[in-house]
């Protein structure tokens, strides 16, 4: 594997970033991108070194759809982080992934992510295999809706809340919530569906829930059609984005990684490159800048 660090291995600090110039300029790459990519614009990631699963285990399907409780302690945190989440902007990464998949270089993006980020850039087609954090889902009726109309109906239902200086704790999560002390959420007011009374959940897949059969399939599909495949700011550390890793390497398509740390797919990858994320982009980006 060629790899850049940065640090003067792997055949110097161009032989990595080169070869993943070589990747794109064939076209018709594929990308899958994780927590990583986001970190930049403020939103950590789960397992680098400020990740948050050093501090706290995420919510469960389980834990969400079996306890009251746990859905209170969800949403309170959650409609504090939730401003963040909204506020964010794209950075300078997913700017690049846009500019490399209009100039013809990249064919799909997969994302890991639940933060919107990629379709703010303008990939609208980015695929989010684990859903998004702007809409919510009925886990009774099964109708949507969007997570801005949530947030004014919970503003409504805990004024006092609001005063109680749920503000002064910010420190977010990746999936949109935020820490705070169990005797602040306890008297938090949840919101029902107001079509059918029944839960409301946030329309992501959370720890221990599946992503639906048809997304992976096309997922799949995506990865199939590309010539090769190009990871971004994951660990891969859970099966859901590693598994198209070596769906990739097992039918024969190379496979690089930009990432910041070790990544289980390493093993798989031609090429590596162990820079923060934004500035590899767009060096990458303006290195591609002819259109195909």
């Amino acid at each position: 594997m060629v790899e850049w660090s940065g640090g003067g291995g792997g055949g110097g600090p161009e032989a990595g970033v080169a070869e993943v110039v070589r990747l794109l300029a064939g076209g018709n790459v594929a990308v899958l991108s994780g927590a990583g990519l986001s970190t930049e614009s403020g939103i950590p990631d789960y397992r680098g070194e400020t990740g948050s699963l050093r501090r706290r285990t995420p919510m469960t399907y389980q834990e969400f759809v079996g306890s009251e409780d746990g859905r209170r302690r969800y949403w309170a945190r959650s409609h504090v982080g939730w401003r963040t989440i909204a506020r964010a902007e794209p950075n300078a990464g997913h700017h690049a992934v846009e500019s490399l998949r209009r100039s013809g270089h990249l064919a799909s993006v997969i994302t890991q992510n639940v933060d919107g980020l990629h379709h703010a850039a303008g990939t609208r087609d980015a695929v989010e295999l684990h859903g998004g954090l702007d809409r919510v889902v009925c886990l009774g009726c099964r109708r949507t809706s969007s997570r801005e109309e949530l947030d004014g109906r919970l503003h409504a239902l805990n004024a006092a809340f609001r005063e109680g200086g749920a503000d002064g704790v910010p420190r977010l999560n990746p999936d949109g919530d935020v820490e705070l002390p169990d005797a602040l959420v306890g008297g938090f007011r949840i919101a029902a569906c107001e079509a059918c009374g029944g839960i409301l959940k946030p329309d992501v897949v959370f720890f221990g829930e599946n992503v639906p059969k048809e997304r992976v399939e096309r997922c799949f599909a995506l990865v199939d059609a590309a010539r090769a495949l190009l990871v971004l700011g994951s660990s891969l550390t859970v099966m859901s984005g590693l598994r198209f890793v070596r769906y990739a390497a097992r039918t024969g398509k190379p496979v690089a990684i930009v990432n910041q740390g070790d990544t289980r797919g390493d093993a798989y990858a031609a090429a590596k490159v162990c820079l923060p994320l934004g500035a590899v982009l767009t060096e990458l980006a303006d290195r591609l800048a002819q259109p195909r």
